[in-house]
C-alpha cells in the first residue's frame, strides 16, 4: 500500500510538472531569438540595414532552423513574431513555425538563424489566419546587408518580406521561396497560460501579460530600432514610390477591422 501511495505521488508530481517543462521550452526559444537580435547590435556593418528596419511592420526571429537533405532538402524551425503597434512600440511575441523544402544536390545538415522582416500587414494576417507561403502569398527577397546599401541593391524595398540568415555570426540575405510560416498555437497557449489565446490578443496585450524573457526580447528589439525614424510607412500593400508623401505614416495592429487600406499608409520617405 505504501509503495502504491509513493508511486501515485510521483506520478502526480510528474503530471503537475508538465506545464512548467513546456513553458521552459518556449522561454528557451525566446532566449535564443533574443541572442540573434543582440548580434544585430554588435555587427551593424554586417546586419539588416536601418533603413529597412525603420519600415518594418513585423519581425520574425527563428533561431536554429535545421536544414537537412540528401538530394531533396527540408527546412524546419520554430521562433517568435512581433508587430509594430500604433505607438511605434513592439508587441509581445507570438510563436511561429517555419517549414519548407528545396530541390538540388544536397547532402548533410546545417542549422542557421532566420530573420524575416515584414513590410506590410498582409503577411502577418496570413500567418495569424492559417499559413503564409513565402513567394506565393507574399513576395519575398533576400535582404540587403549593411549600414549603407548601394544603388545595386533593391534600395526601394519593393518586396513584402525580406529574409536573412545568420551563420558564424554574420548576416546574409537568403532565398526562402516556398517556405511556409504558421502560428504555433500550442506554444502560445503554454507560454501565456491560455489555451484559447489568439494572435491578435497577444499583439494587443501589455508587457505584464508575458513572462520576463519576452520583455527582454522586446527591449533588445526596441534598442535596435529606437534611433530609427518613427514613421515606418507600413500598410496593407506596397506603396508606390511616385505617390505623394503623407504628413505622417501610420501602422495598424492586426485584428483592427477599421484599419485604413494601403493608400492610407504611403511611405513618408524615399531612398
Amino acid at each position: 500500500m505504501r509503495i502504491r501511495t509513493y508511486s501515485a505521488l510521483i506520478l502526480l508530481s510528474m503530471l503537475l510538472a508538465l506545464p512548467a517543462q513546456a513553458a521552459t521550452k518556449q522561454e528557451r526559444r525566446v532566449a535564443d531569438a533574443t541572442d540573434v537580435l543582440d548580434q544585430l547590435l554588435r555587427i551593424p556593418e554586417q546586419s539588416i540595414p536601418p533603413s529597412l528596419l525603420s519600415r518594418a511592420y513585423a519581425i520574425a526571429v527563428i533561431p536554429n532552423v535545421l536544414k537537412v537533405g540528401f538530394g531533396l532538402g527540408a527546412r524546419r524551425g520554430k521562433g517568435v513574431l512581433v508587430v509594430r503597434r500604433d505607438d511605434n512600440s513592439w508587441s509581445n511575441p507570438a510563436f511561429v513555425t517555419m517549414t519548407g523544402g528545396s530541390v538540388g544536390l544536397q547532402i548533410g545538415a546545417q542549422s542557421t538563424d532566420i530573420i524575416l522582416v515584414f513590410k506590410t500587414r498582409n503577411g502577418v494576417e496570413g500567418i495569424a489566419n492559417g499559413k503564409l507561403t513565402l513567394g506565393a502569398d507574399a513576395s519575398i527577397a533576400a535582404g540587403p546587408v549593411g549600414r549603407h546599401t548601394g544603388a545595386a541593391t533593391d534600395i526601394k524595398f519593393q518586396a513584402e518580406v525580406y529574409s536573412y540568415s545568420r551563420s558564424r555570426g554574420l548576416f546574409a540575405g537568403i532565398a526562402l521561396e516556398g517556405a511556409g510560416v504558421t502560428m504555433d498555437r500550442k506554444s502560445n497557449a503554454a507560454f501565456y497560460g491560455s489555451p484559447s489565446i489568439k494572435p491578435e490578443q497577444i499583439f494587443a496585450s501589455t508587457g505584464n501579460a508575458a513572462p520576463a524573457v519576452a520583455n527582454t526580447f522586446v527591449q533588445i528589439l526596441t534598442a535596435q530600432t529606437r534611433r530609427l525614424p518613427r514613421q515606418p510607412g507600413m500598410g496593407n500593400g506596397i506603396a508606390s514610390t511616385n505617390a505623394t508623401p503623407r504628413k505622417k505614416a501610420r501602422t495598424y495592429g492586426i485584428g483592427d477591422p477599421d484599419a485604413p487600406q494601403a493608400d492610407d499608409a504611403e511611405y513618408s520617405q524615399d531612398f
